[in-house]
């Protein structure tokens, strides 16, 4: 051997194609989270990655869609404004605003999203609060938007609450009242006073 060939050099013998790594599956932290019932409009990240989400609750007969906003990362959720004296409804852009406020001060981690509840679990929950709303002395009515601060929770959609709602009027008729209305064709629920 040459004191040449010491010095030459040789192309290196190539690796053996090293397979594809397996693609690591990220936390899932709501990018792609659906809960049903809750149309998600925007999405927002926290400080700490954590998504803020803005999702329609409910639609009123004359098209005016309502919001909620949700951090899933700490547990904050409104589902309302203040307007001087009294609180309305969010419109998706009031939604989004409190949402991207909130996001641009929360520190929160993502937690795990909120399971699904069951149909009986979900059932017993909305019944729950229904019995739970105080029963005054002269009737009023139970609005949907009264379920708005829950609907995270229960993960159902308005169809479902007005069937379940129903379904309680029927079966204890001294608490619940159901009637249409005949003007918008939308159903009402009705709180009766509690008996004396």
């Amino acid at each position: 051997m040459a004191l040449i060939d010491l010095f030459t050099r040789k192309p290196a013998t190539p690796a053996p194609p090293a397979e594809a790594p397996e693609p690591e599956a990220w936390p899932e932290i709501g990018e792609t989270w659906k809960p049903e019932g809750l149309p998600i409009a925007e999405r927002y990240y926290n400080q700490a990655h954590a998504v803020v989400l803005v999702a329609r609750t409910d639609q009123d007969p004359y098209g005016t869609s309502y919001y909620l906003v949700a951090c899933l990362g700490c547990h904050f959720l409104s589902t309302r404004t203040k307007h001087e004296t009294f609180y309305i409804r969010y419109a998706l852009g009031q939604a989004a605003k409190a949402a991207n406020t909130h996001a641009g001060t929360c520190r929160a981690l993502p937690r795990e999203l909120p399971a699904r509840p069951d149909e009986d679990t979900a059932r017993s929950l909305l019944r729950s609060w229904v019995t739970a709303m105080p029963r005054r002395d002269l009737d009023h009515d139970l609005d949907l938007a009264d379920f708005d601060s829950g609907r995270l929770e229960l993960q159902r959609t308005t169809e479902w609450i007005q069937t379940e709602l129903t379904a309680l009027a029927i079966e204890q008729s001294d608490v619940l009242s159901v009637r249409h209305d005949e003007h918008t064709g939308t159903v009402r629920f009705r709180i009766l006073p509690q008996p004396h």
